[in-house]
Protein backbone atom coordinates (compact mmCIF):
# COMPACT_ATOMS: atom_id res chain seq x y z
CA UNK A 1 0.00 0.00 0.00
CA UNK A 2 1.39 3.75 -1.00
CA UNK A 3 1.12 5.97 1.22
CA UNK A 4 1.51 9.56 -0.05
CA UNK A 5 -0.09 13.32 1.54
CA UNK A 6 -3.56 14.53 0.07
CA UNK A 7 -3.93 17.96 0.83
CA UNK A 8 -6.83 19.66 1.11
CA UNK A 9 -8.56 22.16 0.20
CA UNK A 10 -10.81 24.59 1.82
CA UNK A 11 -12.10 27.45 0.84
CA UNK A 12 -12.84 30.31 3.33
CA UNK A 13 -16.08 32.13 3.78
CA UNK A 14 -17.40 34.78 1.22
CA UNK A 15 -16.86 38.38 2.38
CA UNK A 16 -19.88 39.81 2.84
CA UNK A 17 -21.13 43.15 2.15
CA UNK A 18 -22.89 45.43 4.43
CA UNK A 19 -24.68 48.58 3.45
CA UNK A 20 -24.71 51.80 5.54
CA UNK A 21 -27.78 53.07 6.37
CA UNK A 22 -28.58 56.56 4.95
CA UNK A 23 -29.13 59.10 8.15
CA UNK A 24 -31.52 60.87 5.59
CA UNK A 25 -34.15 58.09 5.18
CA UNK A 26 -37.60 58.00 6.93
CA UNK A 27 -38.82 56.51 9.68
CA UNK A 28 -40.91 54.20 7.41
CA UNK A 29 -37.94 52.48 5.41
CA UNK A 30 -35.82 53.07 8.88
CA UNK A 31 -38.49 50.36 10.39
CA UNK A 32 -38.98 48.42 6.95
CA UNK A 33 -34.80 47.93 7.15
CA UNK A 34 -34.69 46.97 10.55
CA UNK A 35 -37.25 44.68 10.48
CA UNK A 36 -35.65 42.70 7.54
CA UNK A 37 -32.30 42.94 9.14
CA UNK A 38 -34.07 41.16 11.94
CA UNK A 39 -35.36 38.75 9.60
CA UNK A 40 -32.20 38.42 7.82
CA UNK A 41 -30.36 37.38 10.96
CA UNK A 42 -33.06 34.69 11.91
CA UNK A 43 -33.21 33.46 8.79
CA UNK A 44 -29.36 33.32 8.82
CA UNK A 45 -28.78 31.38 12.29
CA UNK A 46 -31.61 29.26 10.89
CA UNK A 47 -29.73 28.74 7.54
CA UNK A 48 -26.57 27.67 8.82
CA UNK A 49 -28.17 25.63 12.15
CA UNK A 50 -30.14 24.05 8.90
CA UNK A 51 -27.43 23.22 6.97
CA UNK A 52 -25.12 21.84 9.96
CA UNK A 53 -27.91 20.12 11.09
CA UNK A 54 -28.12 17.76 8.06
CA UNK A 55 -24.85 17.95 7.03
CA UNK A 56 -23.46 16.89 10.49
CA UNK A 57 -26.88 13.96 10.49
CA UNK A 58 -25.46 12.90 6.89
CA UNK A 59 -21.51 12.62 7.97
CA UNK A 60 -22.59 10.95 11.08
CA UNK A 61 -24.83 8.47 9.30
CA UNK A 62 -22.06 7.87 6.70
CA UNK A 63 -19.29 7.01 9.40
CA UNK A 64 -22.03 4.34 11.64
CA UNK A 65 -22.05 2.76 8.46
CA UNK A 66 -18.18 2.54 7.47
CA UNK A 67 -18.32 1.83 10.85
CA UNK A 68 -20.54 -1.39 11.08
CA UNK A 69 -18.92 -2.70 7.54
CA UNK A 70 -15.43 -2.46 8.64
CA UNK A 71 -16.84 -4.50 12.19
CA UNK A 72 -18.32 -6.91 9.85
CA UNK A 73 -14.74 -7.35 8.02
CA UNK A 74 -12.36 -7.61 11.40
CA UNK A 75 -15.31 -10.52 12.00
CA UNK A 76 -15.00 -12.31 9.13
CA UNK A 77 -11.01 -11.59 9.23
CA UNK A 78 -11.06 -13.38 12.48
CA UNK A 79 -12.45 -16.71 11.20
CA UNK A 80 -10.80 -19.77 9.92
CA UNK A 81 -9.94 -20.07 6.20
CA UNK A 82 -10.82 -16.38 5.50
CA UNK A 83 -7.56 -15.36 3.91
CA UNK A 84 -8.10 -18.07 1.24
CA UNK A 85 -11.07 -16.53 0.03
CA UNK A 86 -10.08 -12.35 1.22
CA UNK A 87 -9.60 -11.03 -2.00
CA UNK A 88 -12.86 -12.77 -4.01
CA UNK A 89 -15.15 -11.66 -0.56
CA UNK A 90 -13.25 -7.71 -0.76
CA UNK A 91 -13.90 -7.50 -4.72
CA UNK A 92 -17.34 -8.57 -4.37
CA UNK A 93 -18.39 -6.31 -1.00
CA UNK A 94 -16.62 -3.30 -3.37
CA UNK A 95 -19.19 -4.53 -6.44
CA UNK A 96 -21.80 -3.74 -4.18
CA UNK A 97 -20.70 -0.62 -2.61
CA UNK A 98 -19.43 0.54 -5.75
CA UNK A 99 -18.48 4.07 -4.18
CA UNK A 100 -16.63 2.52 -1.33
CA UNK A 101 -13.06 1.25 -1.42
CA UNK A 102 -11.76 -1.51 1.11
CA UNK A 103 -8.48 -2.63 1.76
CA UNK A 104 -7.38 -4.65 4.69
CA UNK A 105 -4.29 -5.46 6.69
CA UNK A 106 -3.49 -8.17 8.16
CA UNK A 107 -1.61 -8.37 11.06
CA UNK A 108 2.05 -8.56 10.02
CA UNK A 109 1.41 -8.37 6.65
CA UNK A 110 3.39 -6.33 4.12
CA UNK A 111 1.19 -6.14 1.53
CA UNK A 112 -2.61 -4.68 1.05
CA UNK A 113 -5.78 -6.97 0.74
CA UNK A 114 -7.78 -5.20 -1.52
CA UNK A 115 -8.00 -1.76 -3.33
CA UNK A 116 -4.37 0.73 -2.33
CA UNK A 117 -5.70 3.58 -1.09
CA UNK A 118 -3.09 6.89 -0.41
CA UNK A 119 -3.94 7.77 2.80
CA UNK A 120 -2.79 11.41 4.71
CA UNK A 121 -0.41 11.19 7.23
CA UNK A 122 -0.92 9.57 10.27
CA UNK A 123 0.05 7.76 13.06
CA UNK A 124 -2.57 5.17 13.31
CA UNK A 125 -1.11 2.36 11.23
CA UNK A 126 2.21 2.83 13.47
CA UNK A 127 0.18 2.20 16.84
CA UNK A 128 -0.94 -1.44 18.12
CA UNK A 129 -3.49 -0.73 20.11
CA UNK A 130 -7.18 -1.24 19.10
CA UNK A 131 -8.91 1.68 18.15
CA UNK A 132 -10.27 3.63 15.31
CA UNK A 133 -9.78 6.70 13.28
CA UNK A 134 -11.43 8.92 10.45
CA UNK A 135 -9.48 10.93 8.06
CA UNK A 136 -11.10 13.25 5.52
CA UNK A 137 -9.51 14.21 2.13
CA UNK A 138 -11.12 16.39 -0.66
CA UNK A 139 -12.99 13.86 -2.33
CA UNK A 140 -13.11 11.23 0.33
CA UNK A 141 -13.96 10.18 3.76
CA UNK A 142 -12.08 7.43 4.89
CA UNK A 143 -12.08 5.21 7.91
CA UNK A 144 -9.23 3.02 9.64
CA UNK A 145 -9.94 0.18 12.18
CA UNK A 146 -7.81 -2.34 13.89
CA UNK A 147 -9.12 -5.03 16.38
CA UNK A 148 -7.31 -6.38 19.29
CA UNK A 149 -5.67 -9.16 17.07
CA UNK A 150 -3.79 -6.14 15.43
CA UNK A 151 -6.39 -6.78 11.81
CA UNK A 152 -6.24 -3.14 10.40
CA UNK A 153 -9.48 -2.54 7.62
CA UNK A 154 -9.51 0.80 5.78
CA UNK A 155 -12.67 2.28 4.35
CA UNK A 156 -12.97 4.87 1.78
CA UNK A 157 -15.79 6.31 0.81
CA UNK A 158 -16.53 8.25 -1.90
CA UNK A 159 -18.07 11.98 -1.08
CA UNK A 160 -18.20 13.57 -4.31
CA UNK A 161 -21.57 12.89 -4.78
CA UNK A 162 -22.63 13.50 -0.88
CA UNK A 163 -20.68 16.90 -1.05
CA UNK A 164 -22.80 17.77 -4.18
CA UNK A 165 -25.90 16.92 -2.55
CA UNK A 166 -24.94 19.28 0.07
CA UNK A 167 -23.58 22.22 -1.99
CA UNK A 168 -27.25 21.97 -3.48
CA UNK A 169 -29.18 21.65 -0.21
CA UNK A 170 -27.08 25.14 1.00
CA UNK A 171 -27.46 26.78 -2.31
CA UNK A 172 -31.21 26.14 -1.76
CA UNK A 173 -31.08 27.49 1.80
CA UNK A 174 -29.72 30.12 0.55
CA UNK A 175 -32.15 31.04 -1.74
CA UNK A 176 -35.30 30.67 0.49
CA UNK A 177 -33.36 32.45 3.18
CA UNK A 178 -32.81 35.60 0.41
CA UNK A 179 -36.58 35.43 -0.54
CA UNK A 180 -37.27 35.18 3.08
CA UNK A 181 -35.59 38.97 3.22
CA UNK A 182 -36.26 40.49 0.35
CA UNK A 183 -40.81 39.42 1.84
CA UNK A 184 -39.21 40.65 5.12
CA UNK A 185 -38.59 43.92 3.37
CA UNK A 186 -41.96 44.46 1.59
CA UNK A 187 -44.30 43.13 4.53
CA UNK A 188 -42.06 45.65 6.50
CA UNK A 189 -42.63 48.51 4.11
CA UNK A 190 -45.84 47.92 4.47
CA UNK A 191 -46.61 47.09 8.48
CA UNK A 192 -44.77 50.35 8.87
CA UNK A 193 -47.02 52.57 6.36
CA UNK A 194 -49.79 51.19 8.02
CA UNK A 195 -48.45 51.46 11.48
CA UNK A 196 -47.24 54.81 10.86
CA UNK A 197 -50.62 56.36 9.83
CA UNK A 198 -51.65 57.86 12.83
CA UNK A 199 -47.77 59.78 13.01
CA UNK A 200 -48.95 60.97 9.04
CA UNK A 201 -52.15 62.25 10.18
CA UNK A 202 -50.72 63.82 13.08
CA UNK A 203 -47.89 65.36 10.59
CA UNK A 204 -50.92 66.74 8.41
CA UNK A 205 -52.38 67.91 11.03
CA UNK A 206 -49.74 70.42 12.10
CA UNK A 207 -48.79 70.91 8.96
CA UNK A 208 -52.62 72.26 8.65
CA UNK A 209 -52.46 74.19 12.12
CA UNK A 210 -49.01 75.64 10.10
CA UNK A 211 -51.17 76.67 7.03
CA UNK A 212 -54.19 77.68 8.45
CA UNK A 213 -53.02 79.43 12.17
CA UNK A 214 -56.13 77.63 13.34
CA UNK A 215 -55.08 75.87 16.82
CA UNK A 216 -57.75 73.16 16.72
CA UNK A 217 -57.24 70.32 18.48
CA UNK A 218 -57.14 66.97 16.63
CA UNK A 219 -59.54 63.89 16.90
CA UNK A 220 -58.09 61.16 19.02
CA UNK A 221 -58.46 57.33 18.23
CA UNK A 222 -57.53 54.69 20.50
CA UNK A 223 -55.20 54.42 23.24
CA UNK A 224 -51.75 53.17 21.76
CA UNK A 225 -48.44 55.58 21.84
CA UNK A 226 -49.81 57.51 19.03
CA UNK A 227 -52.71 58.12 20.84
CA UNK A 228 -51.17 59.69 24.44
CA UNK A 229 -49.15 61.47 21.77
CA UNK A 230 -51.93 62.93 19.92
CA UNK A 231 -53.35 63.86 23.59
CA UNK A 232 -49.81 65.42 24.58
CA UNK A 233 -50.06 67.63 21.08
CA UNK A 234 -53.40 68.72 21.98
CA UNK A 235 -52.51 69.78 25.53
CA UNK A 236 -49.92 71.96 23.98
CA UNK A 237 -52.64 73.51 21.48
CA UNK A 238 -54.31 74.19 24.40
CA UNK A 239 -51.60 75.72 26.09
CA UNK A 240 -50.79 78.02 22.99
CA UNK A 241 -54.72 78.99 22.90
CA UNK A 242 -55.16 80.00 26.22
CA UNK A 243 -51.46 81.95 26.23
CA UNK A 244 -52.99 84.03 22.36
CA UNK A 245 -56.18 84.41 24.21
CA UNK A 246 -54.33 86.11 27.40
CA UNK A 247 -51.72 88.27 25.08
CA UNK A 248 -55.01 89.00 22.96
CA UNK A 249 -56.86 90.13 25.93
CA UNK A 250 -53.58 92.11 27.39
CA UNK A 251 -53.43 93.86 24.45
CA UNK A 252 -56.76 94.75 24.44
CA UNK A 253 -57.20 95.69 28.28
CA UNK A 254 -53.91 97.73 27.53
CA UNK A 255 -55.34 99.43 24.83
CA UNK A 256 -58.35 100.72 26.34
CA UNK A 257 -56.89 101.48 30.25
CA UNK A 258 -54.14 103.53 28.14
CA UNK A 259 -57.10 105.27 25.94
CA UNK A 260 -59.15 106.93 29.07
CA UNK A 261 -55.58 108.88 30.02
CA UNK A 262 -54.45 109.42 26.42
CA UNK A 263 -57.75 111.09 25.69
CA UNK A 264 -57.82 113.20 28.90
CA UNK A 265 -54.03 113.97 28.66
CA UNK A 266 -54.96 115.04 24.78
CA UNK A 267 -57.52 117.39 25.86
CA UNK A 268 -56.06 118.91 28.47
CA UNK A 269 -52.63 120.15 26.45
CA UNK A 270 -54.89 121.36 23.29
CA UNK A 271 -56.13 123.32 25.97
CA UNK A 272 -52.52 124.54 27.14
CA UNK A 273 -51.73 125.25 24.26
CA UNK A 274 -54.77 127.48 23.08
CA UNK A 275 -54.09 129.28 26.42
CA UNK A 276 -50.50 129.33 25.51
CA UNK A 277 -51.53 130.52 21.16
CA UNK A 278 -53.90 133.25 23.12
CA UNK A 279 -51.44 134.48 25.39
CA UNK A 280 -53.15 133.16 28.47
CA UNK A 281 -56.98 135.34 28.14
CA UNK A 282 -59.75 134.14 28.99
CA UNK A 283 -58.69 131.22 31.29
CA UNK A 284 -57.72 131.97 34.76
CA UNK A 285 -54.55 131.09 36.31
CA UNK A 286 -55.86 129.05 38.75
CA UNK A 287 -57.31 126.59 35.86
CA UNK A 288 -54.00 126.60 34.01
CA UNK A 289 -52.47 125.54 36.93
CA UNK A 290 -54.43 122.73 37.41
CA UNK A 291 -54.59 121.70 33.77
CA UNK A 292 -50.60 121.34 34.26
CA UNK A 293 -51.47 119.34 37.37
CA UNK A 294 -53.37 117.52 35.79
CA UNK A 295 -51.58 116.63 32.89
CA UNK A 296 -48.78 115.51 35.43
CA UNK A 297 -50.80 113.70 37.05
CA UNK A 298 -51.87 111.25 34.10
CA UNK A 299 -48.27 111.65 32.97
CA UNK A 300 -48.09 109.49 36.21
CA UNK A 301 -50.87 107.24 36.07
CA UNK A 302 -49.35 106.10 32.66
CA UNK A 303 -46.11 105.88 33.20
CA UNK A 304 -47.03 103.51 36.33
CA UNK A 305 -49.78 101.88 34.24
CA UNK A 306 -46.92 100.69 31.36
CA UNK A 307 -44.55 99.89 33.93
CA UNK A 308 -47.26 97.32 35.91
CA UNK A 309 -47.58 96.01 32.06
CA UNK A 310 -43.93 95.81 31.80
CA UNK A 311 -44.04 93.75 34.97
CA UNK A 312 -46.78 91.32 33.93
CA UNK A 313 -45.29 90.93 30.68
CA UNK A 314 -41.59 89.91 32.50
CA UNK A 315 -43.55 87.56 34.65
CA UNK A 316 -45.19 85.38 31.85
CA UNK A 317 -41.45 84.74 30.55
CA UNK A 318 -39.49 84.93 34.27
CA UNK A 319 -37.43 81.86 34.37
CA UNK A 320 -34.71 82.41 37.07
CA UNK A 321 -34.66 80.32 39.58
CA UNK A 322 -32.11 80.28 42.64
CA UNK A 323 -32.06 80.33 46.46
CA UNK A 324 -33.50 82.96 48.13
CA UNK A 325 -33.65 84.22 51.61
CA UNK A 326 -37.16 84.60 52.16
CA UNK A 327 -36.40 87.30 54.96
CA UNK A 328 -33.85 89.03 53.75
CA UNK A 329 -36.81 89.65 50.35
CA UNK A 330 -39.02 90.62 53.04
CA UNK A 331 -36.46 93.53 54.50
CA UNK A 332 -35.42 95.11 51.10
CA UNK A 333 -38.88 95.55 50.82
CA UNK A 334 -39.86 96.99 53.95
CA UNK A 335 -36.57 99.07 53.50
CA UNK A 336 -37.70 100.26 50.21
CA UNK A 337 -41.52 101.49 51.83
CA UNK A 338 -39.58 104.09 54.22
CA UNK A 339 -40.10 106.97 52.01
CA UNK A 340 -43.84 105.81 51.15
CA UNK A 341 -44.83 105.21 54.91
CA UNK A 342 -45.82 109.29 55.52
CA UNK A 343 -48.23 108.90 58.40
CA UNK A 344 -48.69 105.10 58.37
CA UNK A 345 -46.54 102.89 60.56
CA UNK A 346 -45.48 99.35 59.51
CA UNK A 347 -45.25 97.07 62.43
CA UNK A 348 -43.63 94.12 61.94
CA UNK A 349 -44.36 91.39 64.63
CA UNK A 350 -42.89 87.78 63.45
CA UNK A 351 -40.33 87.03 61.11
CA UNK A 352 -38.78 83.36 60.47
CA UNK A 353 -35.19 82.15 58.61
CA UNK A 354 -36.58 80.82 55.30
CA UNK A 355 -35.34 79.93 51.99
CA UNK A 356 -36.95 78.66 48.87
CA UNK A 357 -36.15 78.10 45.06
CA UNK A 358 -37.34 81.11 42.87
CA UNK A 359 -36.57 84.77 41.91
CA UNK A 360 -35.98 87.14 44.34
CA UNK A 361 -36.27 90.49 42.48
CA UNK A 362 -40.29 88.81 41.39
CA UNK A 363 -40.42 88.22 45.34
CA UNK A 364 -39.32 91.24 45.88
CA UNK A 365 -41.31 93.12 43.54
CA UNK A 366 -44.21 91.34 44.99
CA UNK A 367 -43.53 92.35 48.57
CA UNK A 368 -43.09 95.79 47.53
CA UNK A 369 -46.79 95.96 45.66
CA UNK A 370 -48.53 94.59 48.68
CA UNK A 371 -46.88 97.12 51.10
CA UNK A 372 -47.53 99.98 49.32
CA UNK A 373 -51.03 99.40 48.85
CA UNK A 374 -51.28 98.34 52.63
CA UNK A 375 -49.71 102.14 52.90
CA UNK A 376 -52.19 103.75 50.31
CA UNK A 377 -55.04 102.25 51.62
CA UNK A 378 -54.68 102.85 55.09
CA UNK A 379 -56.22 106.18 57.24
CA UNK A 380 -53.28 108.90 58.54
CA UNK A 381 -51.85 107.35 61.46
CA UNK A 382 -53.05 103.87 60.82
CA UNK A 383 -50.80 100.43 60.79
CA UNK A 384 -49.68 98.48 58.57
CA UNK A 385 -48.75 94.59 60.36
CA UNK A 386 -46.76 92.66 58.91
CA UNK A 387 -45.83 88.54 60.35
CA UNK A 388 -43.90 85.88 58.22
CA UNK A 389 -44.18 82.62 60.00
CA UNK A 390 -44.14 78.57 59.32
CA UNK A 391 -47.29 76.54 59.13
CA UNK A 392 -46.00 73.52 58.39
CA UNK A 393 -42.72 72.09 57.60
CA UNK A 394 -42.17 72.70 54.12
CA UNK A 395 -44.59 76.35 54.45
CA UNK A 396 -43.97 79.67 55.21
CA UNK A 397 -47.18 82.10 55.66
CA UNK A 398 -46.79 86.00 55.16
CA UNK A 399 -49.54 88.29 56.57
CA UNK A 400 -50.05 91.98 55.60
CA UNK A 401 -52.90 93.77 57.13
CA UNK A 402 -53.92 97.27 56.85
CA UNK A 403 -56.38 99.86 58.47
CA UNK A 404 -58.21 101.07 55.11
CA UNK A 405 -61.71 100.41 54.13
CA UNK A 406 -60.86 96.60 52.84
CA UNK A 407 -62.39 95.20 50.40
CA UNK A 408 -65.87 93.39 49.87
CA UNK A 409 -66.35 89.65 49.62
CA UNK A 410 -67.46 89.46 46.53
CA UNK A 411 -64.51 91.29 45.07
CA UNK A 412 -62.08 89.32 46.84
CA UNK A 413 -61.36 87.41 44.22
CA UNK A 414 -62.10 89.69 41.28
CA UNK A 415 -59.27 91.99 42.28
CA UNK A 416 -56.82 89.44 41.65
CA UNK A 417 -57.66 89.59 37.77
CA UNK A 418 -55.84 91.57 35.64
CA UNK A 419 -56.95 95.42 35.01
CA UNK A 420 -60.19 94.69 37.61
CA UNK A 421 -60.67 97.72 40.92
CA UNK A 422 -62.61 97.38 43.13
CA UNK A 423 -65.66 99.55 43.51
CA UNK A 424 -64.63 101.50 46.68
CA UNK A 425 -61.40 101.94 44.57
CA UNK A 426 -61.90 102.89 40.95
CA UNK A 427 -61.93 107.27 42.13
CA UNK A 428 -58.40 106.79 43.08
CA UNK A 429 -54.80 106.60 40.14
CA UNK A 430 -53.96 102.83 39.82
CA UNK A 431 -53.58 100.56 36.79
CA UNK A 432 -55.58 97.34 38.56
CA UNK A 433 -52.63 95.26 37.57
CA UNK A 434 -50.92 95.43 40.90
CA UNK A 435 -52.66 92.56 42.63
CA UNK A 436 -52.59 90.61 39.53
CA UNK A 437 -49.21 90.64 39.07
CA UNK A 438 -48.21 89.69 43.23
CA UNK A 439 -50.85 86.69 42.40
CA UNK A 440 -48.90 85.89 39.27
CA UNK A 441 -45.41 85.76 41.09
CA UNK A 442 -46.64 84.02 43.71
CA UNK A 443 -48.47 81.33 41.60
CA UNK A 444 -44.86 81.02 39.38
CA UNK A 445 -42.97 80.27 43.05
CA UNK A 446 -45.66 77.68 44.42
CA UNK A 447 -47.74 79.62 46.51
CA UNK A 448 -51.33 80.82 47.10
CA UNK A 449 -52.58 84.29 47.60
CA UNK A 450 -55.67 85.01 49.42
CA UNK A 451 -57.43 87.94 50.33
CA UNK A 452 -59.31 88.55 52.84
CA UNK A 453 -60.66 90.95 56.27
CA UNK A 454 -57.98 91.83 58.81
CA UNK A 455 -59.43 92.25 62.31
CA UNK A 456 -60.36 96.31 62.25
CA UNK A 457 -61.75 95.72 58.87
CA UNK A 458 -59.54 96.60 56.40
CA UNK A 459 -57.55 94.15 53.97
CA UNK A 460 -55.83 91.05 54.48
CA UNK A 461 -53.06 90.09 51.95
CA UNK A 462 -52.01 86.43 52.75
CA UNK A 463 -49.95 84.81 50.91
CA UNK A 464 -48.21 81.33 51.39
CA UNK A 465 -44.95 79.94 49.80
CA UNK A 466 -43.27 76.81 49.84
CA UNK A 467 -39.69 75.84 50.72
CA UNK A 468 -38.16 74.95 53.92
CA UNK A 469 -36.46 76.54 57.42
CA UNK A 470 -32.64 77.99 56.93
CA UNK A 471 -31.13 75.85 59.36
CA UNK A 472 -28.26 77.23 61.90
CA UNK A 473 -24.61 76.82 61.18
CA UNK A 474 -24.38 74.80 64.13
CA UNK A 475 -26.82 72.43 63.99
CA UNK A 476 -25.11 69.56 62.58
CA UNK A 477 -21.53 70.47 64.31
CA UNK A 478 -20.66 66.97 65.87
CA UNK A 479 -19.53 67.32 69.75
Amino acid sequence: MTLRRIGAGENGPAPTESDDSDGSMSLRWRLALLSATLVAFAVGVITVAAYWSVSSYVTNSIDRDLEKQADAMLGRASEAGFYATAETEIALLGEYASDTRIALIPPGWEYVIGESISLPDSDFLKSKEAGKQILVTSAERILMKRDSSGTVVVFAKDMVDTDRQLTVLGVILLIIGGSGVLASILLGFIIAKEGLKPLSKLQRAVEEIERTDELRAIPVVGNDEFAKLTRSFNDMLKALRESRTRQSQLVADAGHELKTPLTSMRTNIELLLMATNSGGSGIPKEELDGLQRDVLAQMTEMSDLIGDLVDLAREETAETSSIVDLNQVLEIALDRMESRRMTVRIDVSETVDWKLLGDDFSLTRALVNVLDNAIKWSPENGIVRVSMSQIDKATVRIVIDDSGPGIAEKERGLVLERFYRAVSSRSMPGSGLGLAIVNQVVNRHGGQLVVGESDDGGTRITIDLPGEPIRSGFENVDD
